[in-house]
């Protein structure tokens, strides 16, 4: 049975480019597996670098119990005292 979109809790994770990309794979699998989606954010080359690692560490988690992980990105922006910044939000879903 599938939930519609809406009904799914939409976790959010803000990555800078320290974020150890281990850590973060394992936060995300353990939203995963309790039915969350997770909304990766991120600006700056060194924090989507660290989002994008992250993913095939979850992945490598989540197979043992049979789901896999699905991705849609797209842009975001925000606000700061700078300004407005543009980022990159990947959504991770299991399936």
């Amino acid at each position: 049975m599938h939930t519609p979109r809406d009904a799914v809790s939409v976790k959010e994770f803000r990555v800078k480019s320290t974020t150890p990309p281990p850590e973060l794979g394992s936060a995300i699998a353990h939203a995963i597996k309790s039915g969350s989606q997770i909304d990766l954010m991120a600006v700056g080359a060194g924090a989507i670098n660290q989002a994008v690692k992250s993913i095939p560490i979850a992945q490598s988690f989540v197979s043992s119990f049979g789901t896999s992980l699905t991705e849609e990105i797209r842009f975001f922006r925000s606000k700061s005292p700078e300004g407005e910044i543009l980022g990159i939000a990947i959504r991770v879903m299991g399936s």
